[in-house]
């Protein structure tokens, strides 16, 4: 076994294997240990993410949870990528990004069509949700997992959050008028900062794809990207230079914190405005 940089994959796979122990032994890590004849380091650390696991290890630790040859070789295909610096990961695994989140110290999103998941109402994300190409049970499974992501913004300890967000996620309509009200005041009064970036910009942030630069106390940082066919998660050191860069870049050309509020307001009056138009009767 050796010591390496954790990942947010790997301190995923390493919860999951602290779940199975705790599920299917009702052993303690050190009583664990003992039972495997391992010091109990480094139970821990496999634990947690901080070291990899040799296939022994995870054949030793796997069967003595009373796994089977099937499952040890499934966890193995995965456990394999674990510690890599690049990781592409199923758009359906939710776990790894809410960890990574619960972890934060600080989080700067970026997202262009959408609300950021973080801040969105309830009716705001099963409306999204609801519009794609998800059966009913796997929307129902993302919503619940996107509501309960939510819980570390009500933390005493919660991370610092700056969310960048485009223009076009304010004209682009979810649900009704109703809906898109709430949303825009719960972006208005109820975020740490948020920053808009106009249409004025041009095309150049349109092109880029959702992401976000996740810190952590005394862990490597990571830079996290998404599309609907893979979740990418980075901790190598030019994928975190570049994110920086980038939001430097959003930095320069948002509006600032009053400004981007003031264009939230004039949305919420819009719509104020079109509720109390008379409607044009029918000939």
């Amino acid at each position: 076994m050796t010591a390496i940089t954790s990942t947010a994959y790997s301190r995923d796979l390493g919860d999951e294997l602290r779940r199975l122990r705790e599920k299917f032994t009702g052993l303690t890590g050190h009583a664990f240990a003992e039972q495997l004849g391992w010091d109990p380091s480094k139970v821990s650390n496999i634990e947690k993410g901080k070291a990899r696991a040799s296939e022994i290890d995870l054949v030793q630790y796997l069967m003595t949870c009373g796994r089977d040859s099937n499952h040890f070789e499934a966890f193995r295909e995965r456990y394999q990528h674990a510690f890599d610096p690049y990781v592409l990961i199923v758009p359906d695994n939710l776990r790894t990004l809410a960890m990574a989140e619960a972890q934060a110290q600080k989080i700067i999103s970026f997202d262009v069509l959408s609300v950021p998941g973080l801040i969105q109402i309830p009716e705001y994300a099963r409306a999204l949700l609801e519009s794609g190409r998800k059966m009913p049970a796997d929307v129902e499974k993302s919503f619940r997992w996107r509501m309960d992501r939510q819980a570390i913004m009500r933390r005493p300890n919660r991370p610092e959050c700056f969310f960048y967000v485009h223009e076009l996620a304010l004209q682009l309509r979810v649900g009704d008028d109703r809906i898109m009200e709430e949303q825009y005041l719960r972006m208005l009064f109820h975020t740490h900062m948020l920053r808009i970036v106009p249409m004025s910009a041009g095309p150049g942030p349109i092109r880029m794809s959702p992401r976000m630069l996740i810190s952590f106390e005394k862990l490597v940082p990571l830079a996290y990207s998404e599309t609907d066919m893979a979740r990418v998660f980075a901790h190598d050191g030019a994928a975190i230079a570049d994110s920086r860069e980038f939001f430097k870049w959003l930095d320069a050309i948002a509006l600032d914190e009053g400004q981007s509020r003031s264009l939230l307001a004039s949305y919420v009056s819009g719509l104020r405005k079109d509720s109390h138009d008379p409607q044009a009767e029918l000939a």
